[in-house]
């Protein structure tokens, strides 16, 4: 059990909950993002080896709020959210498989079959237990002095000072790099020449997929740069947790455990195929060596990319990998503004068209021209150059909706956008 607050767990214990909840194998390991953000810890090892040796679609139900591919354990491919008495119910059950309406989820003591509906609680029951056993005073007592924080919290040393001093070395906080270089008046965004794909999604790439909040796999670009500067593997806590450090996330980007770059076959993770050599590599790593060759980057996706929950780093990873514009069937409204906001160009397939109606299988270099000059949902010309050196063009929408988002897309991004502003009063 990982509840959000302190007091659960007091009207749990007064009300003989905990014991009952402990003796089926639900213990407390925590409060708050613990298990729906992918901190519950690893399966026992044998379990893990038996599902991934035998290639089992295993499955969980949770009742947090996020049942993304791969975030509670990446040993789970399917993941289930529910109720808190129905986490329970399926628990006792061992199985998905089954239809607790009319199956009965286990034997009881006397022999006989026992249903959901024999031991849901009724309204009435759980109107006297919480009459009972939850009280005002509860939330008093755990909260009246939660800003003042415990032992350790008040032992932190503070430097002090107007702004903040970047700690040297640190691999949870670092000073991003959005403001380097930059200058009062902004550069009009240039034109993207013959970039690269960095990757070739279909439909529902989420954010998560884009920028995953879970655990950080060892021999993951992430895993190596904390290795590298003696972080053990069990320190390195997650993406999410470390999302102060733009080394990591950008790292992370794409990284998700269960993402599909159809650029490779039969292949699952964050992998690309880095063109001048033909090498199979990790996005990250495929997106250093196309920086180091002066090569700009887009990403070509399906239907709703950027779906699921609003996560700027989805958009401030993209970004920092390189890449310019992504093209796409369709995309999620918070992150499409989100792209924007970091600078990112967000194309659309004109109805009926997409990679695959096109052609589009990653190899090709695609230019755009007249970015500079773009207007709110203009038509733009795309120009593709096939390995065989043809070129064909197709149309794709431009998708900045509005003037506003306009001036974020030419200053940059929001943030240089804003602190031009600030320093003009």
């Amino acid at each position: 059990m990982a509840p959000g607050s302190k007091v659960v767990t007091d009207y749990l214990r007064a009300s003989g909950l905990e014991e009952d909840l402990n003796a089926l194998g639900f213990d407390l390991v925590g409060y708050g993002c613990t298990t729906c953000i992918g901190n519950s810890g690893p399966l026992p090892e044998p379990i893990s080896k038996a599902i991934n040796d035998n290639d089992l679609v295993a499955v969980s139900v949770l009742s947090g709020n996020r049942n993304f591919e791969g975030r509670v354990s990446p040993d789970c491919r399917a993941n289930y959210l529910a109720s808190p008495p129905l986490v329970v119910a399926y628990a006792i059950k061992g199985t998905v498989r089954s239809d607790l309406v009319n199956d009965p989820i286990g034997t009881g003591r006397n022999g006989e079959p026992v249903y959901l509906r024999d031991i849901w609680p009724s309204n009435e029951e759980i109107r006297q237990l919480i009459d009972a056993h939850v009280h005002s005073d509860m939330f008093r007592s755990r909260y009246g002095d939660v800003y003042q924080g415990d032992e350790r919290w008040r032992a932190i040393e503070v430097t002090g000072g107007e702004t903040y001093a970047w700690p040297a070395g640190s691999t949870y906080l670092a000073n991003p790099p959005y403001f380097t270089g930059m200058t009062m008046e902004p550069n009009a965004p240039g034109d993207i020449e013959r970039a690269r794909a960095l990757a070739l999604f279909g439909d529902s790439i989420t954010t998560d997929h884009i920028s995953p909040a879970g655990a950080i796999k060892p021999d993951s670009p992430a895993g190596r740069f904390l290795l590298d500067r003696q972080v053990s593997r069990g320190e390195f806590n997650s993406y999410g947790a470390r999302r102060g450090n733009h080394e990591v996330m950008m790292r992370g980007t794409f990284a998700n455990i269960r993402i599909r770059n159809r650029m490779l076959d039969n292949v699952e993770g964050g992998f690309t195929r880095y063109a001048p050599t033909g090498e199979t590599m990790p996005i990250y790593d495929a997106a250093m060596h196309y920086k180091h060759d002066g090569r700009p980057l887009v990403i070509l996706a399906g239907k709703e990319y950027g779906t699921g929950s609003s996560r700027d780093w989805a958009a401030k990873g993209t970004v920092l990998l390189g890449v310019r514009a992504v093209i796409a069937e369709s995309f999620e409204r918070i992150h499409r503004s989100n792209l924007v906001g970091m600078g990112v160009l967000p194309l659309q397939f004109r109805e009926g068209e997409n990679a695959e109606s096109l052609g589009l299988d990653g190899s090709e270099k695609f230019s755009v021209s007249g970015v500079a000059e773009l207007k709110p949902r203009q038509d733009v010309e795309v120009v593709a150059r096939r390995q065989d050196k043809s070129e064909f063009t197709f149309t794709a929408r431009c998708r900045i909706d509005t003037y506003n988002e306009l001036e974020y897309f030419r200053a940059g991004g929001i943030l240089p956008y804003v602190l031009r502003r600030l320093a003009a009063q």
